[in-house]
């Protein structure tokens, strides 16, 4: 009657209760690519990034540089009484006028000490500094998420060898439970078993936990809600690299997005420096103007019959020189100034060559060790894989102790921990060194 009972309820479950692999096969798995765009999408830092480019962009141009001249028009429209009280037979006596007016007047610098032409190689640079530090930004943020994504990936494979060994460990412990009643095993290996499922077991539970945190933060990095369900590819791939060392020095030098923000910034210093520089030469403007004005005056005297009407235009064109000498040493001031901050640009900008040359040696040599420590790995993981088996064969016919099969067990889950951290860590640092030679897609 029991059986009958658990038969039922196990049919039960299996009808409103959907299978676990069905449901994980129904959600659409994410590829990085996919992370990738999810994480620009509604990242707020690239925003920013982006709009900081345009508002230089937009800077960009004579006009900003005061290379072009202004125009300015203005007109006035007035009416003004006025009551008077005379004895003069010359008055207007009370009157009404009404005056209006045009004008337009031209402003252009012709020369202020190279100002102009230094201003505008300086917004340039700046156009182009604000699209290397947009750059900067998406390449960083594509890192992270990148980072973000292969972690999900290695805590998901460790999780699957956690939960294999697991259930290797729970078939031993059932094994030893029935040999154990029956007289066939001691209690010494019917505990050893218990206690090595218990690890195990516990071994599992906290995987599982770090899946979870790894699944939270890749949801953190592409701006969703940390609960929201992802599924990853169980597969890591390391892309190989077909460059010689002085191959990837050479593309960095051209493409690496951070060194790259260095020499804009000194090119900006640098036209500071020259704009500043302008301060101490005179200034020489073009003026013109041209106006025309209309004024009526009506008067309450009768002696005056008409009104007055005044018209009249106005042109002017001139040259105008000025030049400062002295106004407290400030000019001298800014201009020391903009120079030590061109020396220090540019000892920036050796600095962040030379780190960046020592990185990429660096990173080369651990991507070229930790491919041999995959290898290598992956060795161990079949050496592992094929004692396990042998150690169960022996195992089941009493020809291995339960400590033999338990130290072949544990060595196969060493070593497939091993190789999935060692691919994980050769697929980072083969993304730093995407990252070093600007080979970082951002589109």
């Amino acid at each position: 009657m029991t059986r009958t009972i658990r038969i039922l309820v196990l049919a039960v479950t299996l009808l409103v209760v959907p299978p676990v692999a069905a449901t994980v096969s129904a959600q659409e798995e994410m590829t990085v690519e996919d992370a990738i765009r999810i994480g620009l999408e509604n990242n707020y830092s690239i925003r920013i990034a982006r709009n900081s480019a345009e508002i230089a962009r937009n800077n960009e141009g004579r006009g900003t540089a005061e290379l072009l001249p202004t125009l300015d028009a203005s007109g006035n429209h007035t009416y003004s009484s006025t009551d008077e009280e005379t004895n003069s037979p010359f008055s207007f006596g009370d009157s009404d006028t009404r005056a209006s007016g045009a004008s337009v007047a031209l402003n252009w610098t012709l020369f202020d000490g190279f100002r102009m032409f230094a201003e505008e190689s300086r917004y340039d640079e700046l156009a182009r500094l604000g699209e290397y530090q947009a750059r900067l930004t998406i390449e960083n943020t594509v890192v992270t998420i990148t980072r973000a994504y292969y972690d999900l990936v290695q805590q998901e494979q460790l999780l699957d060898v956690a939960r294999r060994t697991r259930d290797i460990s729970r078939e031993r412990l059932n094994k030893e439970e029935v040999r154990n009643e029956l007289g066939g095993a001691s209690s010494t290996d019917f505990l050893n078993a218990r206690v090595a499922f218990n690890n195990d077991q516990a071994t599992l539970l906290n995987q599982e936990l770090a899946v979870t945190l790894a699944r939270q933060e890749l949801n953190l990095q592409l701006g969703r809600e940390p609960d929201v369900p992802v599924t990853v590819s169980k597969q890591i791939t390391i892309p190989p690299l077909q460059l010689q060392q002085e191959q990837v020095l050479e593309r960095a030098e051209e493409r690496n997005a951070a060194l790259l923000v260095a020499q804009q910034n000194k090119r900006v210093a640098d036209d500071l420096v020259n704009s500043q520089r302008s301060t101490f030469f005179p200034r020489i403007s073009l003026n013109a103007e041209y106006g025309y004005s209309d004024r009526t005056t009506s008067s309450a005297n009768p002696d005056f019959e008409q009104d007055i009407e005044t018209q009249a235009t106005d042109a002017s064109i001139g040259l105008i020189a000025s030049w400062n000498l002295f106004n407290g040493g400030r000019d001298k001031i800014a201009y020391d100034n903009a120079r030590i901050e061109a020396i220090n640009r540019h000892l920036e900008l050796r600095d962040t060559r030379n780190r960046l040359v020592g990185q990429v040696r660096r990173t080369l040599e651990q991507f070229a060790k930790r491919l041999e420590l995959v290898e290598l790995e992956t060795q161990n993981v079949m050496a592992a894989e094929q004692n396990l088996a042998l150690q169960q064969d022996r195992y089941r016919i009493g020809a291995a102790t339960s400590l033999e099969f338990r130290d072949a067990q544990v060595n196969l889950s060493r070593a497939q921990n091993a190789l999935i951290v060692a691919r994980y860590q050769a697929r980072i640092t083969r993304l730093e060194l995407d990252q070093l030679i600007g080979n970082i897609q951002i589109d």
